[in-house]
């Protein structure tokens, strides 16, 4: 089925996706594209509207990603987003400028009276002054021919911009990211009242369509295996695969000795017995430890890890192959998701962005990997997954399970990871878990761990001294995991946590907790 669909053309931001994930929230399927690819994504993908995302570039600076010819030879309504507002103007005929102040962080609106006359459709319904997040240093000086001011803020007399005969606007702030509460309004009101579009793009839609591109990509006697983690990611490729394309399917699960206390047993319990899914467990703790002896750098530990593990399934691959009677299996289906594929700014969606960590399932991946991947969530967030797991019948337990990393323990033993280190920290992490869940906080927090500190520090246990070990503990509350807050938790939740963890777990002596946003710092510590 050929939905609607708004093109998000990308120049760098590190919230480009999240503009798609709004979107899709009205119901509207929307696909990032490239500045330099729109040329020739836009006239195939035959949008009903453009937005133009944020980035770090000036427009007036040589060499600066440029407006596409094809943006506005599409003739559809066109949304620019801070740099995209820029373009715009720049574009068009009008001045930008470096700003005498810098706008950064919250900042109230203010919708002019050109709203109250019935021709901005981009305001509708929403309040005449707008909480917003700011994040510019340029600004526009001067509109072009044909344009009107529509809001402004305390530093930007040009905070939003209008053309309504040619449909083309631009607003300075970012309304996709959580800080700029009715923006998914705002964002609506630009697909459905500008755009036209009537929101036909739901989960029930995407099993469907995913399932036909993977039977099309696999083909009628093509085998595949499927790296199970036992999170709602992995959960969910492992169940549109399984629809598909039926026994010819195997999932792996591999036991690398940085997973959690008692993990291993419980996922291939669960998937098993109660999925009925084709499940191998492989215990490859040794290989996965013998990589990480002596490593501290964690770029290095998850690429490591992530080349053992194709390694892993190249090898049961290779068994499978034997009971199937066929060639090795071509295909390695994985749960990557799109905060992991815009984190390792590695492929031909996000290379205008920045690499903050490179996720093991991404640019952690051998060069000379001989399977062909099948990655059916790429492009979605942990809340969009979510959804369509409970849409395919997942058990609860799965769907809101807390995320757990591919490269387990290992990112959350800072420092050198040995066994020793790794039971200390599954330890730790298993009071935390365990006290949140008894206060019935585990739905109301997003991902919540220890982590284990390359620091010793000295305390007093038994009228003794102690030298022992300091352990953090992180809880974060998020919709979409590429911003989140830490989690307020009761003080006497923290209290009892501590107690236990430094009464209970030999060599620790100290507990503090990580009160760290995202950004500026990451979920995870590696």
């Amino acid at each position: 089925m050929q939905h609607q669909t708004i093109a998000v053309i990308d120049y760098g931001s590190q919230y480009s996706q999240l503009i798609c994930r709004r979107v899709r929230e009205a119901n509207v399927y929307a696909e990032l594209v490239s500045w330099d690819r729109a040329g020739e994504v836009l006239p195939k993908l035959q949008p009903a509207g453009v937005i133009l995302s944020g980035g770090p570039a000036s427009v007036y600076e040589p060499g600066a990603p440029a407006l596409p010819d094809a943006v506005l030879e599409a003739g559809v309504p066109v949304l620019g987003i801070c740099y995209g507002l820029q373009l715009l103007a720049y574009r068009l005929g009008g001045q930008v400028t470096p700003g005498t102040e810098r706008e950064y962080g919250a900042a109230v609106v203010h919708v002019t009276g050109h709203n109250t006359s019935g021709d901005n459709l981009l305001f509708t319904g929403l309040p005449a002054d707008l909480q917003v997040w700011m994040s510019h240093g340029d600004r526009v000086e001067r509109l072009p021919d044909g344009f009107l001011a529509i809001a402004h803020s305390a530093n930007s007399p040009l905070a939003a911009i209008a053309n309504v005969q040619r449909r083309i606007y631009g607003i300075q702030f970012h309304p996709e990211v959580v800080h700029t509460p009715d923006g998914s309004k705002l964002l609506a009101n630009f697909v459905k009242g500008i755009c036209g579009c009537v929101g036909d793009w739901t989960p029930g839609n995407f099993i469907a369509e995913t399932i036909e591109r993977i039977r099309t990509q696999v083909g009628p006697a093509g085998h595949v295996i499927c790296g199970l983690s036992g999170g709602v990611d992995s959960a969910v490729v492992a169940t549109l695969m399984h629809r598909a394309i039926g026994d010819r399917l195997a999932c792996v699960f591999v036991d690398h000795g940085l997973l959690r206390k008692g993990e291993a047993e419980q996922v291939v319990d669960t998937f098993q017995r109660h999925q009925g899914m084709h499940l191998v467990a492989v215990d490859a703790k040794e290989d996965f430890l013998t990589d990480l002896a002596g490593v501290t750098d964690p770029e290095v530990k998850r690429k490591r890890i992530g080349a053992r593990f194709v390694r892993v399934f190249e090898a049961e691959a290779a068994r499978l192959a034997e009971s199937w009677g066929v060639e090795a299996p071509a295909f390695l289906a994985q749960g990557t998701l799109y905060p992991d594929v815009i984190e390792s700014a590695s492929s031909t969606e996000t290379k205008n962005a920045r690499t903050i960590k490179t996720h093991h399932n991404v640019g952690g991946l051998p060069q000379d990997m001989t399977f062909q991947l099948i990655e059916p969530l790429r492009m979605l967030f942990k809340d969009e997954v979510r959804t369509a797991g409970e849409a395919l019948g997942l058990p609860e337990e799965i769907v809101w399970r807390h995320p757990f990393p591919g490269p387990g323990l290992a990112i959350r033993c800072i420092g050198e990871v040995t066994w020793d280190r790794l039971e200390t920290l599954r330890a730790a992490d298993a009071i935390f878990l365990q006290e949140l869940r008894d206060a019935g906080l585990y739905r109301a927090t997003s991902q919540v761990f220890a982590v284990l500190l390359p620091v010793r520090s000295v305390g007093v246990m038994g009228d003794g001294r102690t030298y022992a070990n300091a352990l953090a503990l992180r809880a974060v509350t998020t919709d979409d995991f590429m911003t989140a807050d830490w989690a307020r938790l009761p003080y006497d939740l923290l209290a009892r946590i501590s107690n236990r963890i430094v009464n209970e777990v030999p060599g620790v002596n100290r507990v503090v907790y990580d009160i760290s946003s995202k950004p500026p710092a990451t979920i995870e510590w590696e």
